[in-house]
């Protein structure tokens, strides 16, 4: 089932947070939903070498609080925290909100997929080997601790004619193992010749989440017991 669901949705709820979290009403649901989108989009577009992982948003009824998780942070702070306030103006005009910015940063980036994916596209977009980059890929998420790594390239790799997929992987990545901490990124690469699509999975080691183990354990404690049918004499 791992191969034929998204990573990240299949999990949502499960071992990851939702990344937006607010309630609204049937009639206001598609125009929120539509400026979450719009808010994602222009934080990737303004900050694209910032290294932003994900963005979680979240709402109250007249504020928006949107939380940044990034490698670098001192690209969104700013010098004296002048980028921050700066992008609070121009999140309050895009929404019409008030808005509170949140900057978290990553301790590991090499353990973010998305991360991953995004330098491997930035370096298919410099010309570089899709062969050379898949193995430095690897190298460096395996050294940085995690139990595995899957990568996947999809397009017209080195300039053929025609599009193929070419993957590869290292250690562990049991997609269909819930108490695996799987992180799932894409991006892509629009080089000269067309888009390549890249997919990572990294494999994060076993999951710690409290929820989870104590929801196992009590699905475990509720289920029925059958009971053993006497054996023929």
């Amino acid at each position: 089932m791992g191969q034929k669901v998204r990573p990240t949705g299949f999990r949502v709820g499960v071992t990851e947070d939702w990344r937006s979290r607010w309630f609204a009403s049937r009639s206001e649901y598609r125009s929120l939903l539509l400026e979450d989108f719009r808010i994602r989009a222009f934080l990737k577009k303004r900050f694209e070498f910032a290294s932003i992982s994900h963005v979680g948003i979240e709402r109250t009824r007249d504020q928006v609080v949107v939380t940044l998780n990034t490698g670098r942070p001192g690209i969104i702070i700013g010098r004296k925290g002048q980028e921050v306030e700066r992008l609070k103006v121009e999140l309050e005009d895009l929404t019409g909100r008030r808005t509170d910015i949140k900057v978290v940063e990553l301790t590991q980036p090499l353990h973010s997929a998305v991360l991953a994916a995004e330098d491997m596209a930035q370096q298919l977009v410099r010309r570089g080997s899709f062969r050379r980059v898949i193995k430095r890929c690897l190298e460096q998420v395996m050294e940085s601790g995690v139990d595995g790594v899957k990568v996947e390239l999809s397009g017209r790799l080195g300039g053929a004619e025609m599009s193929r997929t070419e993957k590869a992987s290292q250690g562990s990545i049991p997609l269909s193992t819930l108490r695996r901490d799987i992180d799932y990124g894409f991006a892509m690469a629009k080089t000269t010749m067309g888009v390549i699509g890249v997919k990572v999975w990294i494999n994060r080691g076993e999951f710690l989440g409290l929820e989870v183990s104590n929801g196992a354990d009590a699905q475990a404690s509720q289920a029925p017991k059958r009971a053993k049918r006497p054996g023929k004499r």
